[in-house]
């Protein structure tokens, strides 16, 4: 769990400057992205070895999304759109359905533009952008994984309104965190 964790810290560092670096990156302070990640990473340590990968993967990436989101209502293209062949390329190499990571990846997508589509207030690009790669995390895990990290996405979010009532909440945490933890059960 120790390696996991000083491992986890070092990519969030990594991570950190990579934001500071990219065009419209976010200027943000090393420890937002190395403590998350570390403990993120620390908290995957029961997953099996073969599937590791995969939560790393969505937890890190998670980590410098919710932080450019929180900061600054976005979710970049520069880390959403790499997020694909980024996660395709995990999945693979754990060893995943791809055929049901494609479905899942196309169902989460669709839901999440429909609901763009039918109240863009409600939900950004950004999102559903997002939505895709994490679907296919979903749906290497199992076809409930969908519905349950759906509905644990709006859970994460409301509780972020609650906490943060004067600013609109962004989605892009829910999204990344119930796929984090629905991802634990993968493998």
């Amino acid at each position: 769990m120790v390696i996991y964790s000083l491992s986890g810290f070092l990519v969030g560092a990594f991570g950190a400057r990579l934001l500071r670096s990219l065009p419209r990156g976010a200027s943000v302070h090393w420890a937002w992205c190395a403590l998350p990640t570390a403990g993120l990473w620390a908290l995957s340590a029961g997953v099996p070895p073969r599937w590791l990968p995969v939560p790393f993967l969505v937890a890190w990436l998670g980590v410098l999304l919710s932080v450019v989101d929180f900061r600054h209502r976005r979710l970049p293209d520069f880390l959403t759109l790499p997020a694909y062949p980024l996660v395709g390329g995990v999945l693979a190499v754990c060893g995943a359905d791809l055929a049901r990571a494609l479905g899942g990846g196309l169902a989460y997508f669709g839901l999440h533009l429909a609901v763009h589509k039918l109240s863009p207030a409600s939900m950004g690009g950004g999102d559903v952008k997002l939505a895709g790669s994490l679907g296919a995390v979903l749906g290497s895990v199992s076809w409930v994984a969908l519905p349950v990290a759906a509905v644990l996405a709006s859970v994460i979010t409301l509780t972020i309104a609650l906490w943060r009532p004067r600013d609109g909440p962004p989605h892009g945490p829910g999204l990344v965190g119930a796929t984090w933890l629905v991802s634990l059960a993968g493998g």
